[in-house]
């Protein structure tokens, strides 16, 4: 796949696309502060095209090497980068997947609750309680003058907060999740809360199944960790796909 993809402000998203020559895709996003290249989701991608599934990991717009700018990187915006993408898709795929990191989990349980050509869902220590998240990460910095975990290259904006604040929590959307539905989270995350994967696991109405990962952090980097979510990711949509 060497299609451009742009957003509708007519910003370039930045992806990877590798073939494994199934007929199923698994879009992967990330979360906050990351990029296609974060090392979890390599990983993931890699583990899935060795089991010969194919996959795409992009950049949100504003984040990597994909156009934009971050202060606008919100919520919102990213559930339309990722129907920019699922746009971009050619008609040799017969069914999309989408796994999304963090705040881009929460990506993907809005676009899961309204998009029927996302067939299956993966969330990866994904947000669900956002204003919470807002408040609890970032709530003494002020929006414009500081930057997110005091880190020069990602600014706090008001839009951010604003989006963040605006959406209040997700729980009641788990209900409009009806796709099978895979939800792994770390018991040792400080950062998106195990609390939040539990909360929104009672909603879901589909076909729904949690991987705990015992002693895992935010973005699995202990590589057992990283092993353990790669090997119960891939078994899952291996087992979805031999399903289809």
């Amino acid at each position: 796949m060497n299609t451009e993809i742009r957003n509708k402000l007519g910003e370039k998203i930045d992806y990877s696309f590798h073939d494994g020559g199934s007929e199923s895709l698994v879009v992967i996003g990330h979360g906050v502060t990351g990029d296609k290249d974060r090392p979890l989701v390599v990983a993931l991608a890699e583990g899935l095209n060795s089991a010969g599934v194919s996959t795409l990991r992009f950049s949100f717009s504003g984040n990597g090497d994909s156009q934009g700018d971050f202060r606008d990187a919100t919520i919102t915006k990213e559930l339309a980068d990722l129907g920019a993408v699922l746009d971009a898709l050619g008609d040799g795929i017969k069914r999309i997947f989408y796994a999304g990191h963090s705040m881009g989990g929460a990506v993907g349980v809005l676009r899961a609750a309204s998009d029927q050509r996302v067939k299956a869902l993966i969330s990866l220590a994904g947000m669900v309680n956002t204003r919470k998240f807002a408040e609890t990460e970032f709530g003494d910095v002020t929006p414009g003058e500081g930057n997110m975990w005091d880190d020069e290259d990602c600014p706090l904006s008001q839009a951010y907060m604003d989006d963040l604040r605006g959406i209040d929590t997700l729980i009641k959307k788990g209900s409009e999740v009806a796709v099978p539905w895979l939800l792994v989270h770390g018991t040792e995350d400080d950062v998106v809360l195990i609390e939040d994967t539990h909360g929104i696991f009672e909603e879901a109405a589909g076909n729904k199944q949690k991987l705990i990962i015992d002693g895992a952090d935010h973005v699995f980097s202990n590589p057992e960790h990283m092993r353990d979510m790669v090997e119960g990711v891939t078994a899952w949509v291996q087992d979805k796909v031999a399903a289809q």
